[in-house]
């Protein structure tokens, strides 16, 4: 993949933090006044390069320095943009996975092993208290006071 070319460069101002600009044409400028950038710093670039190549020109010919004055904002915001273009190392291929183990197959239920499965129907357990005995000892509860 080829990296796209720009025959401009330099730094702008917005929201108060400079940033490295890059364009073909100066025509950019208008674009980055209507947009809000002030302190507009371009250049136009011997060659066209890309934007890793353009950024170490302007550090190479010292851009953040006018007038014997080093500007520390537009220097950090030209290292800040190599650290950005800094190759990134090669992502590491995770190890393919071993394919899972089909899943076992059920056999479907029949009658045998349902029955099986169901607890033995419990008879009733036989009452020792007779009809009478519960019925007298309901008569004798007191009914609630509410």
């Amino acid at each position: 993949m080829s990296e796209k070319t720009f025959s401009i460069a330099g730094v702008s101002r917005l929201k108060g933090q400079i940033k490295a600009r890059f364009a073909n044409d100066m025509s950019r400028v208008k674009t980055l006044v209507k947009t809000g950038h002030s302190e507009i710093d371009l250049i136009e670039l011997k060659t066209p390069m890309t934007k890793r190549d353009a950024v170490a020109f302007l550090l190479s010919i010292d851009f953040a320095t006018k007038d014997k004055q080093l500007n520390q904002e537009v220097q950090d915001a030209l290292l800040a943009e190599v650290d950005k273009r800094q190759e990134k190392p090669a992502k590491v291929e995770k190890p393919a996975r071993a394919p899972k183990a089909p899943k076992a197959v059920k056999a479907k239920p029949t009658l045998e092993t349902i029955a099986a499965r169901a607890p033995a129907k419990k008879a009733a357990p036989k009452s020792t208290v007779t009809k009478a005995e519960v019925e007298a000892q309901l008569a004798d509860m007191e009914d609630a006071p509410f």
